[in-house]
């Protein structure tokens, strides 16, 4: 059970999400940390009183530090004051909801400070996926997963891993997806889609650029890419499968040919508080699954022709080296542009295969390495769809 925990993100959906279960089961709230959102932060350091709270942006960060004055936070700014976050030192564990590649950094840093992590940013994994299990490995951290799929994933292996704690006698992970807003579209039925439809998600209440994710699937491409680097699965052992309700979460087959699935309602809370609480289990905020009144379920193959983020994902982590990082990068700077309306919808999948096409790979990566591909697959999206260059972390 946490006791003292900090929380990177914590503006954002995941972020409130986890600031209510630490209520809800007095854990002490330590570290605060976010990217420009100064008003709701400045209600979060009032209600809590963290030791010390950080804003990616600069400008943010002064307004914040003005802001909270009266009270004894110390508010820091800039990346260095995220991992300040990252590492403060009472917070046994810290929850990384960071949106995108934002977050490997002050994950990396958490570990070495032996922080256990509860990982929402998925994008850690899939960037740096070998650097972050590694160094987890030889600090003797352990990593909690938020998303809910892999929680799913995670409870349901529970007494079925050896002495290393692997997963043994494992057929495959069904990894279950919501399809989002389009399935069962054409590729000619999303070429002319806008941001506007992509964000109107059938089930989850999710960040923009998640959302969008979820929309491509792109989001359960990364999915696969993290699950395996967590319980140590190459990719042809898990099947995707979309199940519209979103009931379960996600489920393993054993050798046996027995599935073991963990359901309940489409509520993060569910995952992030077993991610805080683990190996005990408290009352939860979230409400009660009735499964006579879902009365049925559904699950059907998914659209790898269509949605092409979710083969290029595959492809990726088959590579393996830096390549799931090259997909990831391109693909963070293709959905911001789409939902600036810069691009089209489709181009994003095109964009993340071209971007993995030109990446220099490495196999033993360093995060050098990780940075220099991040870099070159954003200037890339940019430069090929003709807009100016990012500003790179």
């Amino acid at each position: 059970m946490t006791e003292n925990l900090s929380i990177l993100g914590s503006t954002g959906s995941i972020g409130t999400q986890a600031l209510e279960v630490a209520k809800k089961h007095g854990i002490n709230v330590t570290a605060l940390a976010a990217n420009k959102s100064v008003d709701i932060i400045e209600k979060q350091i009032r209600i809590f009183r963290p030791r010390i709270a950080a804003m990616l942006s600069e400008e943010a960060a002064e307004e914040l530090k003005r802001r909270v004055s009266d009270t004894d936070t110390v508010i820091l700014s800039g990346i260095t004051g995220v991992c300040e976050c990252a590492t403060e030192k009472s917070a046994d564990t810290v929850l990384n909801s960071i949106v995108g590649m934002a977050g490997l950094l002050p994950t990396l840093d958490a570990i070495e400070a032996g922080k256990n992590i509860a990982l929402a940013n998925k994008e850690t994994l899939v960037a740096g996926g070998q650097l972050v299990m590694h160094a987890a490995a030889v600090k003797g951290v352990k990593i909690y997963p938020v998303d809910s799929e892999h929680s799913a994933i995670f409870q349901c292996l529970e007494g079925s891993r050896d002495k290393y704690g692997k997963p043994k006698d494992l057929k495959q992970i069904l990894l279950t997806a919501s399809g989002g807003p389009f399935f069962g579209k054409t590729r000619e039925e999303l070429k002319d889609v806008t941001a506007e439809q992509a964000l109107k998600h059938p089930n989850w209440d999710m960040g923009a650029k998640i959302t969008i994710d979820s929309a491509t699937m792109m989001n359960k491409g990364l999915e696969i890419i993290e699950a395996c680097w967590l319980f140590g699965v190459p990719e042809d052992k898990i099947k995707v499968v979309v199940h519209r309700e979103s009931i379960i979460h996600s489920a393993v087959q054993f050798e046996d040919n027995a599935v073991l699935a963990q359901l309940g309602l489409p509520d993060m809370k569910i995952p992030i508080q077993y991610a805080l609480t683990y190996p005990d289990r408290y009352p939860s905020p979230t409400g009660e699954l009735d499964l006579a009144a879902l009365g049925s379920l559904t699950f059907f193959d998914p659209d790898y022709e269509t949605f092409s983020c979710l083969s290029a994902c595959r492809e990726a982590i088959r590579r393996g080296g830096l390549y799931p990082a090259a997909a990831n990068s391109a693909n963070e700077q293709a959905n911001m542009l789409f939902r600036q309306g810069k691009i089209g919808f489709l181009e994003i999948g095109e964009l993340v295969r071209e971007a993995m096409e030109m990446t220099q790979n490495v196999e033993n990566y360093t995060l050098a390495d990780v940075l220099r591909v991040d870099r070159a697959a954003r200037d890339y999206v940019m430069k090929k769809t003709g807009n100016d260059l990012p500003t790179h972390i």
